[in-house]
């Protein structure tokens, strides 16, 4: 069994930020694979469903992002899985270009809160993450604010794209090797 947690933040107000792409990400998975993510429970919003013959527990923690790993942690401890080899974290990245995608089998943090928490939590950096580039934040700009903005409407398209990409890249990394997985989905895409 595999869980696919996409990072976020819960709300309204915080609905398709830059922030909230893992939850962008979750809901395209959840509409192609038929998955209702919409039970509450381990502190996320989570489906339980099949994605090309593997069982998956798709999750949005609802803990706001920079506490998600005490929701990953409950979700990985109940379901009893391995969170090396069968968690995957979708998130944002400022480092990449908007659209670009970034498949690794671990690492840092990297100044994202959200996985520092996750790797507080699960005692590791050894899990695969999926990493959507949102773009640098401008100069001047605070961090906070930026991640909390919302993409310019010809940016959206461009992203509603990499989201679909993000979904695919998180099934292909369920059922093939990281290498392939990361040949496939870490090239530049045009834009």
């Amino acid at each position: 069994m595999y869980i696919i947690a996409g990072l976020g933040n819960p709300g309204k107000q915080y609905a398709q930020t830059r922030h909230n792409v893992g939850f962008d990400t979750i809901d395209i998975l959840a509409d192609k694979y038929n998955i209702s993510v919409d039970t509450k429970k381990h502190k996320a919003l989570c489906g339980k469903g099949m994605i090309e013959g593997q069982k998956v527990v798709l999750a949005k923690p609802q803990t706001f992002m920079n506490l998600s790993g005490e929701s990953v942690r409950e979700l990985v401890d109940f379901y009893k899985i391995d969170p090396e080899e069968e968690l995957i974290v979708i998130y944002d990245d400022i480092s990449l270009e908007p659209g670009q995608l970034r498949i690794r089998p671990k690492g840092s943090a990297g100044g994202h809160n959200g996985i520092k928490n996750i790797i507080a939590h699960l005692g590791t950096q050894v899990f695969k993450r999926v990493k959507v580039g949102v773009g640098e934040k401008p100069k001047g700009y605070d961090l906070a604010d930026y991640v909390l903005s919302r993409f310019p409407k010809d940016e959206r398209v461009l992203m509603e794209e990499a989201f679909e990409r993000a979904g695919e890249a998180a099934v292909c990394m369920m059922n093939d090797t990281m290498e392939h997985a990361m040949n496939q989905f870490n090239k530049k895409t045009e834009k």
